[in-house]
């Protein structure tokens, strides 16, 4: 009868397991199919701008990728991702070769329009791996609760769903979930104290987008703190003595051989000012053309405000206001009529400013994953607020790891709801848009 009681319990165990995969498997393959009804929708230019870097690392050999600008866009992301797009581009040649010239721009027949499409459903598997890590990170033993009210349910709803997503992505048109699948994996790693682990796909996350570098100081502060240093004394503060160097050695040689496989080939070259030029074209200006709702959406309101009562009030020349506009179009430099004018590094003065605390916080009292994860979407916050040209898709480096602090805490699931729900609506935008109005891309 015992024998007998363990199989049952067994027989419970798996068929739970099941049935948690089940669902899983459900919401995954149901987002899935909703992508591929949104092949034909309209697509931006982000479209010709991943279809040109593909006919760019196709055609050109390495040495020739950023420097190629037959096209106004041109190769503007790390290493990684120009691999990716190359290897993407040894399949795109079996669908239309024609994609893959450097001289058919704005070319998107209905080959191309399938590849293009169906290579971001394909590679979100890797988000969806990532989704299912994280829910596993919230799931409680023994939860015989209602499915609705399970954590790792709930989660998997707000990551694989994620509405965000779906229009940046799959209208719009870029690759945000297969890059936010590689964070999601290095968060889950960090929670399940992988941390070689963690660093290593946070590493490689950088060589494929480097906008992530704004939540780098979480990672780098919470690794130090609470992998490098191994113990606190008894009131919590920090046992300077327990530092390993060998877990800070582990660490360093991962993050530096990740950049070395990626940097590597263009330091032979000779070619890291070009492509430091290409990754940070500071000339484009303060504002996107899809600008995001942050400060200086409101700077340049209150200046234009203060120019048009200027010149009311002929306290203004009116042949001194640039005429150009701040936010539609290629949005190059645009000098301020009445407020004096921002520059790059005073937008990194003010990112590093408002990160400045939670880094503080989370080097006095790392409170663990949790802790580092909140500082995470502080620091994300604080770059969409205060970075320079920052699109407003940016918010969802924020909205995503708040989807699995609002699983754990109420207090968080409040302030998810408020973010999610007002930063989802500034993405509205992006569905209205017509098919001409031009993008950058980062």
């Amino acid at each position: 009868m015992a024998a007998s009681r363990g199989g049952n319990v067994g027989t419970s165990s798996r068929s739970k397991e099941s049935d948690a995969g089940g669902w899983f498997v459900t919401l995954a393959l149901g987002v899935s199919l909703l992508k591929c009804l949104l092949i034909q929708t309209y697509h931006s230019t982000d479209f010709e701008v991943h279809r040109n870097w593909l006919a760019v690392t196709h055609s050109l050999p390495i040495s020739r990728w950023y420097y190629e600008s037959t096209s106004e866009w041109t190769l503007d992301y790390p290493p990684f991702f120009a691999w990716f797009e190359y290897l993407l581009s040894n399949v795109a040649q079996y669908f239309d070769p024609e994609m893959l010239k450097i001289e058919n721009l704005n070319y998107a027949t209905q080959a191309t329009v399938y590849f293009q499409r169906f290579s971001v459903i394909v590679t979100d598997i890797l988000f969806i791996y990532a989704a299912k890590q994280c829910c596993s990170c919230v799931s409680k033993k023994n939860d015989q609760g209602d499915l609705l009210e399970k954590p790792s349910f709930v989660l998997a709803v707000l990551l694989l769903w994620n509405f965000g997503l779906l229009i940046v992505d799959h209208i719009h048109f870029q690759y945000n979930g297969f890059l936010s699948g590689i964070m999601l994996l290095s968060i889950a790693r960090l929670f399940q104290a992988r941390y070689a682990e963690s660093s290593f796909l946070f590493a490689t996350l950088l060589n494929f987008k480097h906008i992530y570098l704004y939540i780098a100081p979480a990672y780098g502060i919470y690794l130090l703190r609470s992998y490098c240093f191994t113990g606190n004394n008894p009131d919590g503060s920090l046992r300077w003595r327990s530092f390993s160097a060998l877990r800070f050695i582990t660490l360093a040689l991962i993050v530096s051989s990740v950049f070395a496989v990626s940097f590597g080939p263009f330091i032979y070259l000779g070619q890291i000012p070009q492509v430091l030029t290409r990754l940070f074209p500071f000339k484009r200006g303060l504002c996107h053309a899809y600008w995001a709702p942050n400060f200086w959406a409101l700077y340049n309101a209150a200046d234009k405000a203060l120019s048009i009562i200027g010149v009311k009030l002929h306290l203004l020349d009116p042949g001194s206001i640039q005429a150009s506009s701040m936010t539609g179009g290629l949005v190059q430099e645009f000098k301020h009529s009445v407020l004096p004018s921002i520059t790059p590094l005073t937008t990194l003065l003010f990112t590093g400013i408002s990160i400045l605390p939670s880094v503080l916080c989370l080097w006095f009292k790392p409170r663990g994953p949790q802790g580092f994860l909140r500082c995470l979407i502080l620091c994300a916050l604080s770059s969409f607020m205060f970075g320079w040209h920052v699109h407003e898709k940016a918010i969802l480096l924020a909205i995503l790891p708040l989807s699995i602090l609002s699983v754990i805490s109420a207090r968080d699931a409040g302030i998810y709801l408020l973010l999610a729900t007002t930063g989802h609506y500034s993405l509205f935008p992006l569905l209205f848009t017509a098919q001409g109005t031009v993008s950058a891309t980062l």
